[in-house]
């Protein structure tokens, strides 16, 4: 946990506000995360295309 937090460049305290239940944490604290556990993140479609005007 320790080389996550300092991959990421975040405190354990900062961590753990941010993912609690009522922490509010922003994307990119998010996406340093994913990047410090070597996690790729993807985004796909599901379901049917928008419909186009």
């Amino acid at each position: 946990m320790i080389d996550v937090l300092q991959v990421a460049g975040l405190t354990r305290e900062g961590l753990y506000k941010a993912l609690s239940p009522a922490g509010n944490p922003e994307f990119s604290t998010i996406l340093k995360v994913i990047k410090a556990l070597k996690i790729k993140l993807h985004a796909s479609a599901c379901g049917e295309p928008l419909a186009t005007a």
